[in-house]
């Protein structure tokens, strides 16, 4: 494979003789985009990029003597140059990522195809590690070295086959977990993904577009191809000719548009480019996952009763979360209740359609049951305009004429929808509309039941069913979300309004804050007049809360049952939500029911340590245990009032909590941020059990490492097993949709490894998160790590300099890539009001990616001085055996394999101002130290030559991105250091570049579209 970018040599560096399809594949696309380029810049372009990517090392890090050759290159090219060249290589890493997720598809198809052919799984010892035994029904050893540890499964090296059911539930077998022990497991089995709108997606939807139709043409490529046979020589078949044209046009068409955002989303924007995914792939990949756990399930277990169809469902927070962004208004969450309705009553008509067309069933050759003919008769009466069309047609076909019914109920209803969206008022509120999700699915089941009575199956038919008990006709959950404080001074401005108490609200005591609560949540006198005389972010805390009884009263309780309250402290701030939840009809104090879920999200490491102590003081008070023991009553959608035996409680008993990642990783660092989670869901376990109470875990991961991103599979399984017990809800980070959700096959791959994560780390539990020694060890491990990590953030004088001059964080401000405001209200440019997102993505751009593991080798090197040998035996024993250790120390070597020092130091030297130089250089050296440090150590753990040695798969995908980013990073680095020369003339009164302000600025932000691509996160 010769091409622009790399050798012959390199590309055997890079691709194993395994990956021939990998390389054939990028070798196209190289070719094709060498081509575009040529046509659209000019060979001299192409001698350029090859030039520059010429001077990087064949290892993709920058070196120590290019940097002046290189910039010396950059700094003579014109700033039409600098795009284009940028532009350049930004469309090479989303080739190269199209190519390798699609290849990535085809993997995982190949791969399950195997598994479901092949008898043969994996051998493993029968012990027996379940959710049911305590530490001591283990008899581990509670010494260090623990020798039973040794002869545990998962000593084994990890199968290439892992997480799927194929491989799962042979596993479960030969392990003896009990049958009995497993269908209670899989009967409570809750996988929730909630999708959100932030770090939203850096690139156009518009482009998305584009990548999707090069993804259809490379696999009508390979059709082609296969079927004209070997095409070595370079003779293609006609079609293969045609299709390489059609795709050399498709992608010189993606050269000519702008991939920045023409203007700053809304956040309905966002809400179309999140829902997207359900609309293209989510929506028909879900029967699958189901299929695949039912077949995995009944292969080896044949008398367990798989889950329920909707034991994976989807939320989202794109147009109800609130917190800190002012654009997401109760209209605007409205708005979007109704587009995802619209989306799925559309999809259900589209289905239903393709219904008529398949049960084509005859009277005159198949029997129907009588309840089908009097469904019929009833509809006549209510639809006599459709049974005048089409009664004649269907005469003997009752399947088709029943679902012409079904087609007309769910147009009416997207007609009645379509009013509410516009705040219309509605033309024909006669018209026969489905009220419920239960009536629609109560006619699908009529279909279902008539045909297996007459020895008949639809597997379309079952698909749709599937689809409806998981999307209902809300597609997903909304989650609102708002800051703590926004809750207590809107009670504090209601109270002094009205006069209620003495003293300010605020000065009040913890303790009478919670007496004067509780006490005011007993009583049914309202608090809050209707029309509300205070301020507007008063007004809107309280037109949320009424927001949220609207929608349960229209859409049914399931499209809002949940209020998160981010930086929660106190028992007090979830009171607070309770009250206003209280006010505006969502719980009752009379019979202490509600209708939402109050959630407290704990994000700073103080605030997860003080978790525990809030949730016991909650769980003590009889108000809230009432409150959890009643449950949450679901009310179908439409019904002012429910029949009897139509509503039953939802989880009682069970609390959600949130933990945030991102947080606290930028407060303390990567290593003290996943420790003080993993304690906390141990801890927040074990009190729920003392009061008899189950909880959900909420994960509020990241896209990235630094704010509790990675492999969901790894990370499930390194949670403490009792903590999850067949129940997990998890942030789907905008960031990674595209990379996780744009393909059918991924997709469904992705959900599967979820799930199968979650069954494995409820059932097989080793005990090694119980050892206390081991414990003992973390805990020292995250202080050291914390201390050093905040010595350098927080304690270092010149870090918010070298921070705010050496990283893109005031141009990445600009990116029209999101709805909300980088900082926190305050504003400041202090490190306190920065959100987790620009802060990593910052960090990533300059490829020091710094919060995702500064801090990790001074602790561990402190601990190694104090019994070298021994601990260094110790550690790597934790490695192996330890799955939350093993996780950790994996998402360090995936990061450190992606910084590039070299190509820091150069955005060090080139944009520090010359009086800060030597002051920033000993902030570098501080972080070279610690880079250095702890990649030695990290090496020296996994037992690795080189970083990522035991992934060679995501070895060869890093090392070549790596490369090619070094060259744009150069070209950034020139970009900026313009850009800020320009501003800093121009403020001065001096104007003398040739270029203008806006020129640089847009070079700059597609230098950060660029190496986004290239390194497959934001923030």
């Amino acid at each position: 494979m010769s091409t622009v970018l790399y050798t012959d040599a390199q590309a055997v560096n890079i691709y194993p003789a395994s990956d021939l399809f990998l390389r054939h594949r990028l070798q196209i696309v190289e070719e094709v985009w060498e081509l575009v380029l040529r046509e659209e810049c000019g060979q001299q372009m192409v001698d350029l990029l090859r030039q520059l990517r010429d001077l990087c090392s064949p290892e993709g890090q920058a070196t120590d003597n290019q940097a002046s050759s290189v910039s010396s290159l950059i700094e003579n090219l014109s700033i039409n140059e600098a795009i284009r060249a940028a532009r350049g290589f930004a469309l090479y890493f989303q080739l190269i990522n199209i190519v390798e997720q699609d290849y990535e598809q085809k993997q995982q198809l190949t791969r399950y195809e195997e598994e479901e052919r092949s008898g043969e799984k994996e051998t493993l010892p029968p012990i027996i590690y379940s959710s049911n035994q305590q530490v001591e029904d283990v008899h581990l050893n509670s010494g260090v070295n623990a020798d039973l540890l040794v002869k545990s499964w998962q000593a084994k090296p990890n199968s290439k086959d892992k997480g799927t059911f194929a491989e799962l539930f042979p596993k479960l077998f030969k392990l003896n977990v009990p049958p009995a022990q497993i269908q209670r497991l899989i009967a409570q089995l809750d996988v929730r993904l909630v999708f959100t709108a932030h770090p939203t997606e850096i690139v156009r939807p518009t482009i998305r577009e584009k990548q999707r139709r090069v993804v259809d043409l490379l696999q009508n490529l390979d059709a082609s191809e296969k079927r004209s046979g070997n095409t070595s020589a370079g003779v293609y078949s006609w079609e293969t000719t045609q299709l390489r044209s059609q795709l050399l046009e498709e992608i010189r068409l993606w050269w000519r548009t702008d991939e920045l955002h023409q203007f700053k989303p809304s956040v309905l924007d966002e809400v179309d480019y999140a829902l997207h995914y359900f609309q293209e792939v989510l929506f028909e990949a879900i029967p699958q996952l189901y299929q695949r756990l039912e077949y995995s399930l009944n292969s080896t277990f044949s008398r367990l009763e798989p889950p329920s169809k909707s034991f994976c469902q989807f939320g989202s927070w794109v147009g109800s979360d609130r917190d800190g962004n002012p654009s997401v208004t109760p209209e605007i969450t409205w708005q979007t209740a109704c587009y995802q309705r619209h989306m799925v009553l559309n999809k259900y008509i589209d289905s239903a359609k393709g219904l008529i067309e398949l049960l084509s069933v005859s009277l005159h050759w198949s029997d129907v049951l009588p309840d089908l003919l009097e469904s019929l008769e009833i509809e006549q009466s209510q639809m006599s305009e459709v049974y005048d069309e089409l009664a004649l047609r269907y005469r003997q076909e009752p399947y088709r004429l029943k679902l012409a019914y079904v087609v007309k109920r769910l147009e009416n209803t997207r007609e009645r929808n379509s009013a509410l969206r516009k705040r219309e008022i509605i033309k024909d509120d006669k018209a026969p509309i489905y009220r419920s999700v239960s009536e629609f699915l109560a006619d699908l089941r009529l279909i279902q039941r008539n045909l297996s009575e007459t020895g008949l199956k639809c597997q379309q038919l079952e698909n749709l069913l599937t689809q409806v008990e998981i999307f209902g006709f809300n597609l997903t959950q909304l989650d609102i979300r708002q800051e703590s404080t926004r809750h207590s001074d809107a009670i504090g401005e209601i109270l002094e309004y009205l006069g209620i108490l003495d003293q300010k609200y605020d000065d009040l005591p913890e303790e009478e804050k919670i007496a004067w609560l509780t006490k005011e949540l007993q009583t049914r006198r309202p608090l809050i007049p209707a029309q509300l005389p205070f301020g507007d972010k008063t007004n809107e805390i309280v037109e949320t809360m009424r927001l949220v009884h609207s929608l349960q009263k229209e859409f049914g309780c399931n499209i809002c049952q949940t209020y998160i309250i981010s930086m929660c402290r106190s028992v007090s701030d979830v009171l607070e939500v309770l009250l206003l939840a209280k006010e505006a009809g969502l719980y009752d104090p009379g019979t202490a029911v509600g209708t939402i879920r109050v959630i407290p999200l704990f994000e700073t490491v103080e605030d997860l340590q003080r978790s525990r102590q809030v949730m016991k003081d909650l769980f003590s008070l009889p108000l809230y245990r009432a409150l959890l023991a009643g449950g949450y009553e679901v009310y179908e959608e439409g019904k002012e009032t429910k029949q009897e035996g139509e509503s039953s409680p939802l989880y009682p008993n069970l609390q959600e909590i949130m933990l945030g990642y991102s947080d606290s990783n930028k407060d303390s660092g990567f290593l003290s941020s996943n420790w003080e989670i993993h304690k906390a869901q141990k801890s927040l376990q074990h009190i729920a059990e003392q009061y008899g109470l189950g909880v959900r875990i909420f994960h509020g991961r990241g896209g990235s490492v630094g704010r509790g991103g990675g492999p969901a599979y790894e990370a499930i399984l390194a949670q403490p097993g009792k903590s999850i017990n067949g129940r997990i809800k998890i942030t789907e980070q905008g960031e990674v949709l595209a990379s996780k959700y744009s393909l059918p096959d991924l997709a469904l791959y992705n959900l599967e490894t979820i799930t199968t994560a979650v069954i494995q780390a409820s059932l097989l539990r080793a005990g090694f998160d119980d050892i206390e020694p081991w414990n003992e060890i973390m805990e020292e491990l995250a202080a050291r790590s914390r201390s050093h990590y905040r010595d350098l953030i927080y304690e270092q004088p010149d870090f918010i300099d070298f921070f705010n001059q050496v990283t893109p964080i005031e141009e990445i401000s600009q990116l029209q890539i999101s709805s909300r405001p980088a900082r926190r209200p305050s504003g400041k440019k202090g490190l306190s009001s920065l959100r987790a997102i620009p802060w990593v993505f910052s960090w990533t751009q300059t490829r020091f990616l710094l919060p995702a593991w500064y801090g990790v080798g001074t602790a561990l090197q402190e601990f190694l001085n104090e019994a070298p040998e021994d601990h260094i035996q110790l550690l790597q024993c934790f490695y192996r055996k330890w799955p939350f250790f093993k996780m950790v120390i994996s998402k360090v070597e995936m990061t450190l394999a992606k910084v590039d020092l070299q190509m820091g130091r150069h955005y060090v030297e080139e944009l520090s101002k010359d009086e800060d130089k030597q002051r920033f250089d000993r902030v570098f050296n501080q972080i070279s130290s610690e880079y250095y440090l702890t990649r030695n150590l990290v090496l020296k753990i996994t037992g690795h030559e080189r970083l990522l040695d035991g992934d060679p798969v995501l070895q060869r995908s890093v090392q070549l991105r790596n490369g090619t980013i070094v060259p744009l990073g150069f070209i950034q680095v020139s970009l900026l250091k313009r850009l800020r020369d320009s501003k800093n003339n121009a403020s001065s009164g001096v104007i003398h570049s040739r270029y203008s302000k806006g020129e640089l600025l847009r070079g700059a932000l597609l230098t950060i579209n660029g190496i986004a691509a290239g390194m497959r996160n934001t923030g």
